[in-house]
């Protein structure tokens, strides 16, 4: 049932709505699944839950840590939590899987990640371990649903059968316009967990929300993605993570800018430089040319609803050593879902030729995508 909005109230976000769910903690042994995004006004979801009497065993946190720190891909360890004394256990890494001893003390888990609805943005895929492990140890989940502030659209190529890898473990395409909770009722609905298993899930929707509303995130949602600019233009930029490009990590505009050392398109210069959340950037220490971005990013991009291919078929057109363009270790194809994208930018096609190749997958993705949504879509 899609949940009834008035397009003026403010959003309340499914952390806020705690009388719809305290009932289901009180008296349980409850886990929190949470970063720095997990709030409820200015105060963190843990420290509410502890002042509502609610038993937290555990905090277990994504990429990033649980204060939203670390690097991406940065290894971060157990310990605990300085604030509370609660033991914080680390989904990333080794362990990205909470495993049956870590659920021994533990009858719910909790999940509150502000994500940005990128499949390659790895939170979901952290929601998916989770869900697996509580399908698997008799656990149940409640999801404190938060606004998808690229909710607005889908597009990109919808990754293939084979490609799977913790940047990408379903098929969907690249942007999927789907909440975090909507998300979770897809995993369930279409058998994606292992063995086809199902876990207990209750998903505690937003209130005032729809796919058309503007959300602007009160918290970034990790340390490269800054501020709305950097989140519009995520699901275009992140695609050059698999090339010599650098987006801006170790700048003042992560996310928000494109170049490298001898590129030759663009007179915008930036140099990244070690820094928090940025330690050894790509082209650390060397100048980089490109395009500044931000402004396109905070005005264009919400006009646009789709990628933008245009940069990375641009900049590879005009690198000077095509064959390095894309990274040995094949990671633009683990970010695109399936090396197609790559070797159609390196066959010379345009981006309407390439757009066209998605078309049939993306509205047989639209009509599963249907079934799940929770709000009012962009669509209707």
């Amino acid at each position: 049932m899609l949940v009834v909005h008035n397009a003026q109230e403010p959003v309340v976000v499914g952390a806020e709505r705690t009388d719809a769910y305290l009932p289901q903690l009180l008296g349980k042994r409850v886990a929190i699944v949470t970063n720095q995004t997990g709030r409820i006004g200015q105060v963190h979801l843990v420290d509410s839950l502890l002042a509502l009497q609610v038993n937290i065993t555990k905090v277990f946190a994504p990429e990033h840590g649980f204060r939203g720190e670390a690097d991406a891909g940065e290894h971060v360890k157990d310990q605990r939590d300085k604030a509370t004394g609660l033991p914080l256990v680390s989904l990333y890494g080794s362990n990205k899987k909470p495993t049956a001893a870590q659920l021994v003390d533990v009858d719910v888990l909790v999940f509150d990640i502000q994500d940005v609805g990128v499949r390659y943005y790895t939170y979901i895929s952290t929601l998916h371990y989770v869900m697996e492990a509580a399908a698997e140890n008799g656990k149940a989940v409640v999801v404190l649903d938060r606004p998808n502030p690229n909710g607005f659209y889908v597009d990109g190529p919808v990754l293939k059968k084979g490609n799977e890898s913790f940047v990408g473990m379903h098929p969907v395409p690249l942007v999927h316009g789907m909440t975090v909770g909507e998300y979770a009722q897809m995993i369930n609905g279409e058998g994606w967990l292992k063995g086809g298993v199902t876990c207990s899930l209750t998903v505690i929707p937003c209130l005032h929300y729809d796919h058309e509303r503007q959300y602007e995130l009160p918290v970034r949602p990790s340390p490269n993605l800054p501020n709305m600019s950097a989140v519009y233009l995520y699901p275009s930029l992140g695609l050059f993570e698999g090339t010599v490009v650098s987006v801006g990590r170790g700048t003042e505009q992560p996310f928000q800018c494109i170049g490298y050392p001898g590129n030759p398109v663009g007179n915008f210069t930036f140099t990244p430089v070690s820094m928090p959340g940025a330690k050894d950037p790509p082209h650390k220490s060397k100048v980089c040319n490109g395009l500044d971005l931000a402004a396109y990013g905070s005005f264009q991009s919400r006009m646009d609803r789709r990628i933008r291919l245009h940069w990375t078929i641009g900049l590879y057109r005009d690198a000077p050593d095509k064959e390095a363009f894309f990274l040995a270790n094949r990671f633009f194809d683990k970010l695109a879902g399936d090396p197609d994208l790559r070797k159609r930018i390196m066959a010379g096609e345009d981006e309407e030729t390439i757009r066209a190749s998605w078309k049939t997958d993306l509205q047989a993705f639209m009509r599963v995508r249907q079934r799940y949504l929770l709000y009012d879509d962009f669509m209707r």
